[in-house]
């Protein structure tokens, strides 16, 4: 068999799309969903695989910047529609498509690319670490409540057409952007992707509702929402599912989970996508309420192992030699030696005795700090060779407050 790889290009996008469409179940996205994936579809960043004249594989490339511990947006490919042919599993299509992206995105002078795994066993082999977790939870509205923080009689609250305040809003999303790791710069056009929202999808429920909060005149947090009205033999059992909520300050943050918990005839909140340390689990009387579960958000590789080090900052000092492997990306194999504390770091290649031992995949995911060094010690991925440096390096690493991934992509 022989396959072609090569850049999308923009006249075959349709067909492109309907194959990756076909290999996640065959279900068509909406024409809305379609005509802004076709817009933000990045075609040059884009691979088709090609067997004749026939495309049995699809990958592409958002370019994104990542915000990183220090503050730091890193370019980033952001991977992204990938899929082979069912017909085509097992004959070497996904790896030969990983080898080119890979190689593509260090010729773009990228350090990082990162993606979320529809299955996450996948990605490992190919140097790709968990970096970032998100909580769901469904929260009993009857028995949590939140007691509001001082100065909340100053937030005012009021219902808003989702499309008339939509910049505002994506102006107070951009602002968080840096405020922890894990959250990505977009190009413009992804502020439409919040919007998006297909009958289809709501489940019975209401179209996404928009709630502003505002604190003299100026829009300071929203909240949007699906509200599900159900009633049993008892009275009524509505549904609030999140959509997405966001604020500029904690009691701006407070006030508009009190109005989710609070809203008539309904029982209970659904969050999807949280941060770990989310203040939500704090602000509620009962944490127990709230049947909170915790999934894996995004992978990271790191493509240029130097560059990328060196871009971030560290919690303490630290001066670690790492003896990595990346049978994927042999260019990252070998000794480095890392430098660097909360002002910056360097990060180069030394012939000096290594103090750890792992791959790049462990690194990966230690580099947001949401993933220590310590735990993938226990899980047997990361050996000690210098006592001391496992601890040393494993702080260092750290991130406060915890990375998250908003959204995927």
């Amino acid at each position: 068999m022989t396959i072609e790889l090569r850049a999308l290009r923009p006249s075959e996008w349709s067909g492109w799309y309907g194959k990756l469409e076909l290999a996640f179940g065959g279900v068509p996205g909406t024409p809305e969903a379609r005509e802004l994936y076709e817009s933000l579809t990045e075609t040059e960043r884009s691979i088709g695989a090609w067997d004749g004249e026939e495309c049995i594989g699809t990958a592409g490339a958002f370019s994104f910047g990542v915000s990183v511990p220090g503050g730091a947006m890193v370019p980033a490919a952001g991977v992204t529609m990938v899929s082979v042919a069912a017909t085509h599993r097992r004959r070497g299509v996904l790896t030969s498509m990983m080898r080119r992206q890979l190689d593509d995105v260090r010729s773009w002078g990228e350090p990082l690319a990162v993606l979320t795994a529809s299955e996450p066993e996948i990605y490992g082999r190919f140097g790709y670490g968990i970096a970032t977790q998100m909580v769901s939870a469904t929260i009993d509205t009857v028995r949590a409540r939140i007691d509001l923080p001082q100065g909340a009689d100053a937030v005012r609250l009021r219902f808003a057409d989702v499309h008339a305040v939509a910049r505002e809003c994506e102006a107070v999303y951009v602002h968080s952007i840096g405020s922890r790791p894990g959250m990505l710069a977009r190009k413009p056009g992804w502020e439409r992707l919040p919007l998006l929202d297909p009958p289809a999808d709501r489940d019975g429920a209401s179209p996404m509702q928009c709630v502003v909060a505002e604190r003299e005149g100026e829009i300071v947090g929203f909240v949007r929402f699906h509200n599900k009205p159900e009633w049993g033999p008892r009275g009524p059992k509505g549904i609030i599912t999140l959509r997405h909520i966001e604020a500029l300050d904690p009691v701006t943050y407070a006030v508009l989970w009190r109005f989710l918990l609070d809203i008539d005839l309904t029982v209970q909140v659904v969050v999807r996508n949280r941060p770990v340390d989310d203040p939500l689990l704090l602000l509620v009387n009962d944490v127990r309420q709230c049947e909170v579960r915790v999934r894996d958000g995004l992978f990271i590789r790191l493509v240029e192992l130097g560059s990328a080090l060196e871009a971030r900052t560290y919690q303490t000092p630290v001066d670690v030699v790492f003896d990595v492997t990346d049978d994927f990306c042999p260019w990252n194999t070998g000794r480095w030696r890392l430098t660097g504390d909360h002002k910056g770091a360097s990060c180069k290649r030394t012939d000096d005795d290594a103090d750890l031992a792992l791959s790049v995949r462990e690194l990966g995911s230690a580099y947001l700090g949401g993933v220590s060094l310590t735990a993938l010690a226990g899980a047997g991925r990361v050996r000690e060779l210098r006592q001391g440096a496992l601890a040393e390096a494993s702080v260092a690493f750290g991130s406060d407050p915890a990375p998250w991934l908003p959204h995927g992509f």
